[in-house]
């Protein structure tokens, strides 16, 4: 059987939910496929399920390997792909039956490098769709990529992530591109920064067929213990890839990274600004006090402005008057007032 889409999940300490993934991907249409479960060091019941599972379907490949990080573990997974194109899963997520046949199809229609698709959120019983507004269901060249793509990746980071797109792996190949190892932040990102910098064609679907599950903690427990905020800073503060210094002026680099830094900043203050009884209401305003006169948040602020002021409303520019002015009770009365409009 030619295999048409090779996908890579990684694993780690993921057994409660990992048997739904499974079948989810045993379960697919599109029957040409390989799934290769990447365990990177489990010390869970996982490796058993995924074996379970082998011993009955012989698409299902395992490679074990001490704790590396998922980066280390989707690379291992890429090197013995077989497929035309690359897919990747995480083990705590599920997919619709029809995923791949989906995007595997529109690759094959408009002989595309990659496709990309929806993706569906769950975060504390909320459903979020994240769709984009690039023109659906039509092959998309390489001066869509150059014009709207590349500078989408440093204005914001909804289209970071790897596991709602397909990849031709010859491409990958080609340019030897992976996943980096060992950074502390944005491989997803700067993955897709590679691979699309050296892409001719794409295609969106606008379909939803990933379904990504965050299952630990609250979301004010999460950004805090893993400070996304810090995160926003650093992504911020670096350099984007080599490639944008032929693509992009300085100046303009500038501007969409800011735009990214206080959109991420606007979102953290209405979480923070959400009762939580995994953090103090006094730790949750000192927080986002800090956030606001960061620094580079007031260096970003003015960039943000310029470029977003003709599409935000009443409501987005009261909270960035109150950031400006460095009003915490202002924006946490804001914050309040919207959740009441929206209950």
């Amino acid at each position: 059987m030619s295999i048409k889409v090779s996908v890579i999940i990684p694993v780690y300490n993921a057994e409660k939910y990992l048997e739904e993934c499974i079948l989810s991907l045993l379960h697919q249409t599109l029957h040409a496929c390989e799934f290769i479960f990447v365990n990177d060091g489990s010390t869970d019941k996982s490796r058993f399920l995924i074996e379970r599972y082998q011993a009955k379907d012989s698409r299902i490949k395992l490679l074990n390997q001490e704790n590396q990080g998922v980066s280390a573990a989707r690379n291992a997974g890429l090197q013995i792909a077989a497929g035309e194109y690359a897919g990747f899963v995480d083990a705590d997520d599920y997919i619709e039956k029809d995923m791949y046949q989906t995007l595997y199809a529109a690759a094959v229609q408009h002989n595309s490098d990659v496709v990309v698709s929806n993706l569906e959120s769950e975060l504390e019983g909320s459903r979020v769709v994240t769709k984009y507004r690039f023109p659906s269901g039509k092959p998309l060249n390489r001066a869509f990529i150059k014009e709207q793509i590349m500078p989408y990746f440093l204005k914001a980071d909804d289209l970071n992530t790897a596991v709602n797109k397909i990849y031709r792996i010859d491409l990958l190949a080609e340019h030897r591109i992976a996943f980096p190892e060992k950074v502390a932040l944005g491989e997803d990102g700067m993955f897709n920064m590679f691979f699309f910098s050296h892409a001719a064609t794409m295609t969106y679907v606008n379909y939803t067929g990933y379904h990504y599950r965050e299952v630990k903690g609250s979301a004010t427990r999460n950004i805090r213990e893993k400070d996304y905020f810090g995160k926003a800073i650093e992504v911020y503060r670096m350099a984007p890839p080599q490639i944008y210094n032929e693509m992009i002026p300085s100046e303009t680099v500038h501007q969409l990274k800011s735009v990214r830094l206080i959109s991420s900043m606007l979102s953290y203050i209405y979480i923070y600004f959400k009762p939580s009884k995994d953090m103090s209401f006094m730790k949750r305003y000192s927080y986002v006090k800090q956030m606001i006169s960061n620094s580079h948040v007031r260096e970003a602020l003015p960039m943000y402005w310029n470029e977003m002021q003709s599409s935000i409303g009443r409501y987005e520019r009261f909270i960035l008057s109150m950031v400006r002015a460095r009003s915490t009770v202002g924006l946490m009365c804001a914050v309040a007032y919207s959740r009441l409009r929206n209950s």
